[in-house]
């Protein structure tokens, strides 16, 4: 255990990621198809890599409209979707999603750089399902997707990995 976490035990503060650890974990099914669609190809990478290490099944896009062939050709599961984008952006994209019959109960995961709570009350508005604010770590990515999965919008891995194993 490093000094901080060491100092924040004996103080009695809690972290966020230790919550997580001893919580029950909600962890989505194997195999699962994510789109990923943003223009920085180390966004890309870096998702993809992630996704891949947690057995899910990652496609990505560099921009608005080859992803939402991709989403017609290859339906996802999951969408992560970069707000700022060439040519349509996210918000266009998302809208156009939500009103296509084949992609409309996909959830959608925006991510952007920009934290202002104006971009989440628009979020909510045009329907997308969460908001993942860059830059993002592995931790961040999971609970995300954990949190769909407690809500019924992803499915539940059937066999518990060997550290949710401990919270049964």
């Amino acid at each position: 255990m490093g000094y901080m976490p060491r100092l924040g035990s004996l103080l009695g503060l809690r972290t966020k990621s230790a919550d997580r650890r001893r919580g029950r974990r909600y962890e989505a099914s194997r195999g699962l198809r994510i789109l990923v669609i943003d223009d920085s190809k180390t966004v890309v990478k870096i998702l993809s890599r992630m996704l891949s290490q947690n057995e899910f099944e990652p496609i990505a896009a560099g921009d608005a409209e080859t992803g939402l062939e991709l989403a017609r050709q290859y339906p996802p599961d999951l969408i992560f979707l970069d707000i700022l984008l060439p040519g349509m952006n996210g918000f266009a994209a998302l809208r156009r999603l939500r009103q296509d019959p084949s992609t409309a109960d996909v959830p959608v995961i925006m991510i952007s750089g920009d934290e202002q709570s104006m971009a989440r009350m628009v979020l909510d508005r045009l329907g997308s399902d969460d908001f993942m604010k860059k830059p993002f770590g592995r931790a961040e990515v999971f609970t995300r997707i954990e949190g769909l999965v407690r809500n019924g919008r992803l499915p539940q891995r059937l066999n518990p990995s060997a550290f949710d194993r401990q919270a049964i």
